[in-house]
């Protein structure tokens, strides 16, 4: 169900899971976009000699990806931050599902908190956080 007002968000309600595009040309993009182009992220050979496990999906485009989720379950929030931790690196061309539930409303002031998980087909978190949002009423 689409969120219109903050009327229609329940309480425990689950967003739509979301899985983001991870493959190696959309992480390529984006870096090279946010000017973070060097080999970390976009040449697993090359993270693999850094001693990580393969190339790295930037922090900031899992907190896009986060985004992304609440606009498509709420296209007219406005998301006001987003907290979050990262326990384990996520690694470009593996699949990643991005979930959330809404922990906390206020209709008085229109705002949602929501928590928010990566995790990986292993069913291992990545990525967790809060995100405080503003839903019109």
């Amino acid at each position: 169900m689409t969120i219109n007002a903050i009327t229609d968000v329940e309480f425990g309600e689950e967003l739509p899971a979301f899985e983001p595009d991870t493959s190696l040309p959309n992480v390529k993009k984006f870096a090279v976009a946010a000017g973070w182009d060097g080999p970390r992220f976009t040449d697993h050979d090359y993270a693999r000699k850094e001693g990580l496990p393969g190339a790295l999906v930037p922090g900031i485009m899992s907190q896009g990806f986060l985004s992304a989720m609440i606009h498509h379950w709420a296209p007219s929030a406005e998301v006001r931050s987003i907290d979050t931790i990262f326990r384990a690196p996520c690694i470009v061309d593996q699949q990643y599902f991005i979930n959330g539930v809404v922990t906390d409303i206020d209709e008085d002031s229109g705002a949602v908190e929501i928590d928010l998980t990566v995790t990986n087909d292993a069913q291992e978190t990545r990525v967790f956080g809060t995100a405080r949002v503003l839903i019109p009423s």
